[in-house]
């Protein structure tokens, strides 16, 4: 099936809010012939490119919808030596969705999809192993697939159609678990990170010995490795026809990474678990098939350390079959190490020293963390100086590797200009100060002075969270805001600022009841903030904190929302009851303002069954609730009644911006779906009639938390489940012009 590309509309130009990574980069693929083609993969947002004209990662499965969400993931890259246009993804997040192997011929511009007889966990347990998808070196047509359930697959056109290799053993690979709620291929991440992780990965590494064979035939010698403390490394001298284990191989660590030199001889690195949550054994062996001879090379022994680690990855210089380059994982004190050798492995230079230069400017944010998850490192084939290696934010590249072989210090830079992973939890676009503020997982968040840089002050002054979960600002007083998150042992896990965003305080203290996070608002008069822990009821405080009192009238777990206008007016609808719930008294209490849905159970999807209110800016009692699979309803009198738009069939996310020129009511920017179509839309007229804004090359997966920016008409905003923040904004020309 060829992906479509059709047009949207009405033309839009779209681009990232620059953070700078954010996301653990799975693994990193060079074209062994091609020079400066290198490919990356993360584990919830999609694959790029490396551009070394633009020197920047182009992202090439921004094409996936939100029916595809869980081709987000990639599983695996692989490459094919002989023709450097194609690329294949094996594309799948979760194994409780769909997968895919996606082949391209034109490195990535297009795709075409096979639907996979198999499952896939990108975001799963050693999703960083690899690589497990490899095409023949002899016969581009042959692509191998190490699955992590159901055994070794073989292609024999170019990834069209798959096959069972029957005659692989059937070792370290436990059934899939029992689906868990709530994971259909379109389902909101869990902040990207981990779920459904379980011990058994599967076959990990499939590699194919190229000089065992002559161009145009299959290559007769292949070797696949399988993520299990038993036998686990195995060969086939038949092109697969059968296979048995190689003889004499260590066992009681799991194979991570495997390569091959080009003199023959294969690197191996280990660790006791599959990663990436934890890793306490490790080595690094290597293997001389001519020889039939294995030897521990391991530079730093966990049991000798004094402290638990494994090893991530292994990389061979082309150039120079003898130097080779590996990673700890889950070395925690001081940092992981990284280890070169230019002997085979005899012996090892640490590269990470005192001394080591590490260059943040592209992404201040970095300064405050250390690199960790380093489950991928590459060398360039045509450039021995260079090496990257991958993080759980992103990729370093070394511009001087050799300079550690006379022991002089090394020097790396932050290389993710273009690569944005992050998974943003909420967003605000205020009328004055920062167009952007974004609360973003596993980092924070960011305030946006400039869309396109990482903020200089990297991410929020003051407070530190793991993940900012919700945002709001006074519109009365928009510079005051509000955040919640969540965090380490601290006990407070909200803040406000009074200077829009660019520095915060702790509140003085959180509600007695709750777990901590969840969803914050505050009046318009920025004098009242609405609290809903995560397990608890709503409070109120007038005093930063200082007290709190739970808000009469609702049950545990629902957003409050302010109004725009009115500071006594709060809103908040409850999916249990399908009630849309209203205070005139500063949320002291809450009544039913009126029915909207039919009541409805907890689908998994938070506060208020996944349905979100919006209060529409500067119109009192104007407010808006978009119900996911019961479309969008308005109302006009504060909740007492509701119209459902009859057009929109699903609405999963509504933000308002900026009104059209001609038009005194603001523009409403929605994910959701029209006339059977699935896509981002705008509407000028209070939702009277719609245009579809983005194209099917511009789908991004799973789309949350849509606003549009109050300063510029035609802007909008949306977070995505792994590419982080896309901005819009209207094409100038024919069709519309910033304004």
């Amino acid at each position: 099936m060829l992906v479509s590309r059709s047009a949207p509309a009405q033309s839009y130009v779209w681009r990232n809010v620059v953070m700078g990574g954010g996301g653990f980069v799975a693994g990193l693929v060079f074209h062994p012939h091609e020079t400066n083609l290198v490919y990356a993969r993360t584990d919830v947002g999609g694959a790029y490119r490396w551009s070394d004209a633009g020197h920047r990662w182009i992202p090439i499965t921004d094409w996936i919808s939100a029916a595809d969400n869980n081709f987000m993931g990639i599983e695996s890259i692989a490459l094919d030596p002989s023709d450097p246009q194609r690329v294949y993804l094996a594309a799948g997040t979760y194994r409780q969705g769909g997968a895919a192997i996606l082949r391209s011929d034109d490195q990535g511009r297009t795709f075409q999809r096979t639907d996979a007889p198999f499952k896939m966990g990108g975001n799963e347990t050693g999703r960083f192993n690899g690589e497990r998808l490899a095409v023949d070196p002899n016969d581009g047509d042959v692509l191998l697939f190490g699955s992590r359930h159901d055994g070794l697959w073989h292609s024999g056109d170019r990834g069209a159609t798959w096959q069972k290799v029957a005659a692989f053993p059937s070792v370290g690979l436990a059934s899939p678990r029992p689906a868990a709620a709530n994971t259909t291929s379109n389902a909101r991440p869990r902040f990207g990170r981990g779920f459904g992780q379980q011990q058994e990965a599967g076959i990990v590494s499939v590699v194919f010995d190229a000089a065992s064979g002559p161009p145009g035939q299959a290559t007769p010698k292949i070797f696949a490795a399988v993520s299990t403390l038993e036998t686990n490394f195995f060969f086939s001298a038949d092109a697969g026809a059968t296979w048995q284990a190689v003889g004499n191989q260590p066992v009681g660590l799991r194979p991570n990474h495997l390569v091959l030199s080009p003199d023959g001889t294969f690197y191996l690195t280990y660790g006791k678990e599959p990663g990436p949550n934890s890793m306490s054994d490790g080595a690094v062996w290597k293997f001389e098939p001519k020889k039939a001879e294995w030897t521990n090379l391991t530079p730093l022994k966990p049991a000798e350390d004094g402290q638990t680690f494994g090893y991530g990855a292994v990389t061979v210089d082309a150039r120079h079959p003898s130097t080779v380059m590996v990673t700890t994982f889950a070395h925690w004190h001081p940092h992981d190490f990284i280890y070169r050798s230019t002997d085979g492995g005899a012996h090892w230079t640490q590269l990470w020293r005192d001394d080591t230069e590490w260059d943040h400017s592209s992404a201040p944010y970095t300064k405050t963390r250390t690199p960790h998850w380093m489950g991928g490192i590459a060398l360039n084939p045509f450039n021995s100086d260079q090496v990257l290696f991958t993080t759980g934010y992103g990729i370093w590249s070394c511009v001087n590797a050799t300079a550690a072989d006379s022991g002089r210090p090394t020097r790396w830079v932050f290389l993710d200009d273009g690569l944005e992973e992050t998974v943003p939890l909420a967003l605000i676009s205020p009328p004055v100060g920062a167009h952007l503020l974004s609360g973003v997982g596993d980092i924070d968040g960011f305030r946006h002075d400039d869309l396109e840089i990482s903020p200089p002050a990297g991410s929020f002054a003051g407070p530190r969270y793991g993940n900012t979960e919700d945002l709001a600002f006074a519109w009365g007083n928009p510079q005051v805001m509000v955040r919640s998150g969540t965090t380490g042992n601290q006990s407070v896990r909200a803040a406000y600022s009074r200077d829009g965003g660019a520095n915060w305080r702790e509140l003085a203290g959180e509600p007695p009841a709750g777990n901590g996070a969840g969803a914050i608002t505050i009046s318009a008069d920025a004098q009242t903030v609405v609290w809903t822990p995560r397990g608890g009821e709503p409070y109120i405080t007038t005093n930063w904190g200082a007290g709190w009192t739970v808000c009469a009238g609702l049950s545990t777990g629902i957003r409050v929302v302010a109004d725009t206008v009115n500071p006594q007016k709060f809103y908040a609808f409850d999916a249990r009851s399908g009630d849309l719930y209203a205070s005139t008294n500063g949320a002291a209490s809450f009544q039913v303002a009126g029915p909207v849905l039919p009541a409805q159970e907890d689908n998994g999807y938070g506060f208020g069954g996944g349905a979100t209110v919006t209060p529409t800016p500067g119109i009192e009692n104007d407010v808006w609730l978009a119900a996911r699979a019961q479309g969008l309803f308005h109302s006009t009198n504060g909740g007492a009644s509701f119209v459902k738009l009859e057009q929109v069939q699903e609405a999963g996310s509504l933000g308002l911006g900026k009104s059209a020129p001609d038009k005194n009511f603001p523009a409403l920017f929605l994910t959701g779906r029209i006339g059977d179509r699935q896509a981002l839309f705008r509407s000028d007229d209070a939702g009277q009639s719609w245009v579809r804004i983005n194209d099917d090359q511009h789908q991004y997966g799973y789309l949350s938390h849509v606003t549009g920016d109050p300063r510029i008409y035609g802007r909008v905003y949306f977070a995505t489940g792994g590419r982080g923040v896309i901005y819009g904004d209207l094409n100038p020309g024919p069709t519309g012009a910033k304004n």
